[in-house]
């Protein structure tokens, strides 16, 4: 019983010491982090029409997102509240003046201004509320008769200890150890308050979920045609490759049963044959499989399929990986074929002398960027290739930017949301 008493007690205790850190890590964001950053972000704006806030502008305004994007991780891991990322993507072609359109046109960066203006106060009334209730229920028990002891007018939390004696001294108390233990499920409350005051302005409009069923719609759209199209290829490759060997492969193998009584030296040169050609039919089938799904991505994952695709380029690419884990089939699909074609454009176009792959996980996305010293100029709009990236990357929300001043270098930063699951084997850098 006693046992089953500490266990409980110390469950609650810890609850409460959770929810007294939250309070206060809500109140110092109030005051530590949205209060600079309004007052930064209106100076920015105000400064653009002189050319400072070109440039300071997105800076500030990406920290706020930076900062909601926190808010948001909080809300879903304290109280349960989902709260999804509501911004548009980050347009393709860069420069500093693209970037602040792109921010400023976004309704949710102007609600999240508007969150972090409204959060100084509400984040830090309801901080201090929700560790002033356990710490005021504390003070009630343990500071409560020192201070008795030490003056007779003392002010408890509740009280004059001095007007009522041993009663108000034993009230304090009993009160006090009762507001510590309501704190654990009212500290909670409010908590999950300010994760749904979050909630109403962080999470997309109508307007915006009603833009992203357009976008799904649309990337679901290509996805159809792109499997489409594959199919056809596959089907094509299949017949005008493969199946035309094993048909040979067939009609070599029955004439020579036929020759093999009569003419056994002309049945022998025929089994060559067929022999040959089931080598390359099977060569050919290889390497349509690999390009289906390469064998290599299904046992070592995108981290060993990466480096078996750089050794494979005729320049040197330098591979730094950090991906602790494993994302889902088509994600890791998808990210990989998208390497693969900016590596395929790389050796094709650019000119390069060397050429770069980043990969690494951050929070739930993951991050590609491939680099090359070449001639630069790269432009997505005339390229089906990197059309074609898009696509495969926006049936799964991702996103791609490319930056290819003429000259070079250039650079494609790609993103695609995702989780992982079990952890890797691999190393996590080297050059291939």
């Amino acid at each position: 019983m006693s046992e089953r008493f500490a266990d409980r007690f110390g469950a609650q205790a810890r609850r409460a010491f959770v929810t007294v850190v939250r309070g206060l890590i809500q109140t110092v964001l109030a005051f530590a982090a949205n209060l600079p950053l309004f007052i930064l972000a209106v100076l920015a704006i105000v400064f653009i029409p002189l050319g400072v806030g070109v440039v300071l502008a997105p800076a500030v305004l990406l920290a706020i997102r930076g900062v909601a994007n926190q808010q948001r991780e909080w809300a879903a891991e304290w109280s349960g509240v989902p709260i999804p990322v509501p911004y548009r993507p980050e347009p393709a072609e860069g420069g500093p003046f693209a970037r602040l359109r792109w921010l400023l046109t976004d309704p949710a960066t102007w609600r999240d201004l508007l969150w972090t203006f409204l959060n100084i106060p509400v984040g830090a009334f309801l901080g201090i509320l929700a560790c002033s209730l356990t710490v005021y229920g504390l003070e009630g028990v343990f500071v409560a008769p020192w201070v008795a002891q030490v003056t007779a007018y003392g002010w408890g939390p509740f009280w004059p200890l001095g007007d009522y004696g041993v009663v108000g001294i034993v009230g304090t108390v009993v009160l006090g150890a009762a507001l510590t233990v309501a704190s654990v499920p009212l500290g909670s409350a409010v908590v999950k308050a300010h994760a749904l005051f979050g909630q109403s302005l962080l999470a997309p409009t109508r307007n915006a979920l009603a833009a992203r069923v357009v976008r799904l719609t649309e990337t679901r759209s290509d996805t159809v045609d792109a499997s489409a199209a594959e199919l056809r290829r596959i089907e094509r490759d299949l017949h005008d490759g493969a199946q035309a060997r094993l048909v040979a492969l067939s009609m070599n193998i029955g004439l020579a049963e036929e020759m093999m009584k009569h003419d056994p030296e002309t049945a022998r040169q025929l089994l060559a044959e067929a022999r040959s050609a089931s080598g390359t039919a099977l060569t050919e089938l290889r390497d349509l499989v690999r390009g289906i799904h390469p064998p290599v991505l299904a046992e070592r994952g995108l981290d060993g399929a990466v480096r078996a695709l750089a050794l494979s380029l005729p320049l040197p690419v330098d591979v730094r990986i950090d991906v602790p884990g494993r994302a889902d089939a088509p994600v890791e699909s998808a990210a990989y074929f998208a390497v693969a074609e900016i590596l395929a454009n790389v050796v094709k176009h650019s000119g390069a002398q060397r050429a770069w792959v980043q990969i690494e996980h951050t929070g739930d996305r993951l991050l590609m960027i491939i680099g090359d010293d070449g001639t630069g100029g790269a432009d997505p709009a005339k390229g089906s290739g990197m059309l074609g990236i898009e696509r495969r990357l926006g049936a799964f929300d991702g996103t791609m930017a490319v930056t290819s001043p003429p000259g070079g270098p250039t650079v494609v930063t790609m993103e695609l949301p995702c989780a992982l699951s079990s952890p890797k084997t691999l190393p996590s850098s080297g050059t291939a």
